[in-house]
């Protein structure tokens, strides 16, 4: 399981997931990068040894979320399922804005924390960028942040969410609700403790047949709740020109490939490049 880390950890991950995401952009291969980023990081924390290790598991695996799930012991669930989705093929969720969700979450870490703060958060990336439900909650459920009343809140969000809204169950456990039993039987007494505030009550309660969208921002705008990126329409586009120009480029190498193999001389220097092929070349 993984365990708690001090708010040390969690500031020099928020830097460590903003310079990979920005180096990312500048067309830095991600090992590359990772090769040298572990330099950067202050060394009395866990980190360097991290990111040590993923650039030895992208090396071997080509894919970062190998290394993030056998490091389950430092990073989280729900950080190993983002890194996860960003890597699916296919997906409008690209590795930038998985970077910049994970950048935010773990500078709220470090910050005064609250657990439902840190549950809307994970609970509107996965509702904003539609990574899914049933995989997303098990996540978020497990993350050791989160006690035993609110393990619970969450793992039947897994039966609840498709019935009713999200800001009614919120509601439903907040100290405004029992509030508002008590106003007309004062022996009220809930089957569940409450485990939101008054506040967040009224808000959820205001929020209901409303979209859930809007309820997110009321809890960003009144109670400061980090705020998860949104995927801009011009992001968007771009999402789908890389994934064709990508998708075209290896359409292109595999006619190469094809006419190589017709004529019976497959020129690895023009398919692949002069380093590629030598490496080809010597194995």
């Amino acid at each position: 399981m993984t365990p708690l880390l001090p708010p040390e950890e969690y500031i020099e991950q928020s830097y460590f997931f903003r310079a990979l995401r920005e180096r990312i952009l500048d067309q830095m291969p991600i090992q590359e990068i990772l090769f040298s980023l572990d330099q950067e990081i202050l060394s009395t924390t866990k980190l360097p040894l991290a990111i040590q290790f993923l650039a030895t598991e992208i090396k071997h695996s080509g894919q970062l979320c190998t290394g993030f799930k056998r490091l389950g012991h430092y990073f989280t669930p729900f950080q190993i399922f983002v890194v996860e989705q960003a890597e699916q093929e296919g997906m409008r969720f690209t590795m930038n804005i998985a970077l910049l969700i994970l950048e935010r979450e773990a500078f709220y870490r470090a910050q005064t924390i609250s657990k439902s703060g840190l549950f809307v958060y994970q609970f509107e990336t996965l509702s904003r960028n539609r990574l899914g439900y049933l995989e997303g909650i098990s996540a978020i459920s497990a993350d050791p942040f989160y006690d035993e009343q609110w393990k619970s809140f969450i793992s039947d969000l897994r039966r609840q969410i498709g019935l009713f809204e999200l800001s009614e169950l919120i509601y439903l456990r907040s100290d405004l609700y029992i509030m508002e039993q008590r106003r007309e039987d004062p022996d009220y007494s809930p089957p569940k403790n409450p485990i939101f505030t008054e506040k967040e009550g009224k808000i959820a309660k205001a929020s209901r047949n409303r979209d859930p969208l809007f309820f997110f921002a009321a809890l960003n705008r009144q109670l400061k709740y980090p705020e998860v990126p949104r995927l801009k329409a011009s992001d968007s586009q771009t999402v789908r020109l890389d994934m064709m120009t990508t998708k075209l480029r290896e359409l292109e190498t595999r006619l190469k490939l094809l006419e190589g193999e017709t004529r019976g001389n497959i020129d690895w220097n023009t398919i692949l490049g002069s380093e590629e092929s030598r490496k080809i070349s010597e194995d």
